[in-house]
């Protein structure tokens, strides 16, 4: 059995992919180690581009300063649906909404951190605007109201830009697909650390939009996902790490880093009954298509 200090440990590099694909959603700012020393262990594996996604403010500013830096990284920024009620209120919780649909409490601070995400998504380093969303999981009703006004407010900058607006989907499927139809979806709509089944994955299909895997597909109790990957259609499938979390078997629970990314698209392709080579060249195809590089 593991001790702590295994745990605290980076796992060991993976067999190389023949074909080089993208993470498509992880987070170098919340890593150890430097960025070049990152993007030198994910080359020798075969990921060759990085897209670094902003959860705040200032994590956004330094997804936008570090894409410009580095050629092999492309940035995505705002605001962490969780970010939200904690600018507004203070907290994820708070006393029942109003019937207005702006947050009891009002949008001030928000809308100010909301107009500088949107100064920053005009940047041509950036090509995604997320991770934005609802996350549910630790949620009460104020907090959700403060949510969706965010989100909807990130699909409009997606929109004004013309930038792939990057999803936080956790505990709240219905409510991220009601809010996209009723405010018109961007071009390009990526579901982040997709978590829902085959049934939503055929939905998304309908719409055009991408489902990115995380490690999660590999874990044993997650067969709603290894179904959804397996319906979803080829030229619709992007893999990322999320990390430094979700670090795929079998080295879950230890620190996931971009030079992992072969163990989750290795899942993917089982789960689809697909040789690795082929699905690779779709992924790395699909992610460049939709970030635009």
């Amino acid at each position: 059995m593991p001790t702590t200090n295994d745990k605290a440990t980076a796992p060991p590099a993976p067999e190389p992919l023949r074909v080089a694909v993208a993470d498509s959603h992880t987070h170098l700012d919340m890593q150890s180690g430097t960025v070049p020393e990152a993007l030198a262990a994910a080359a020798a594996v075969g990921v060759d581009t990085l897209i670094q996604v902003g959860c705040d403010l200032d994590g956004s500013r330094w997804a936008a300063e570090t894409a410009e830096r580095y050629a092999n990284i492309w940035a995505t920024v705002a605001l962490h649906p969780n970010e939200a009620p904690r600018i507004v209120h203070g907290d994820p919780g708070g006393p029942a909404p109003r019937q207005s649909g702006r947050p009891a409490g009002g949008t001030a601070a928000l809308d100010a951190q909301l107009d500088a995400i949107a100064e920053l998504a005009a940047l041509p380093q950036v090509r995604g605007v997320g991770e934005t969303g609802l996350d549910y999981f630790r949620t009460g009703p104020e907090g959700r109201q403060a949510q969706q006004y965010s989100f909807r407010r990130h699909i409009a900058i997606a929109k004004q830009y013309d930038k792939a607006l990057v999803i936080h989907d956790r505990d709240a499927h219905e409510d991220v697909l009601r809010i996209l139809l009723e405010e018109g979806a961007p071009s390009t709509v990526v579901f982040h650390c997709y978590s829902g089944d085959a049934a939503m994955a055929k939905v998304c299909a309908e719409h055009g939009y991408y489902l990115s895997f995380a490690g999660t597909v590999s874990y044993k109790n997650a067969q709603n996902l290894r179904d959804a990957v397996a319906v979803a259609p080829r030229d619709r499938l992007l893999v990322e790490t999320d990390a430094p979390f979700l670090t795929p078997v079998p080295h879950r629970g230890r620190p996931n880093a971009p030079y992992l990314i072969p163990l989750t698209l290795r899942a993917m392709a089982a789960a689809r009954g697909e040789d690795e080579d082929s699905l690779a060249a779709a992924v790395a195809a699909n992610t460049a298509r939709a970030f635009g590089y």
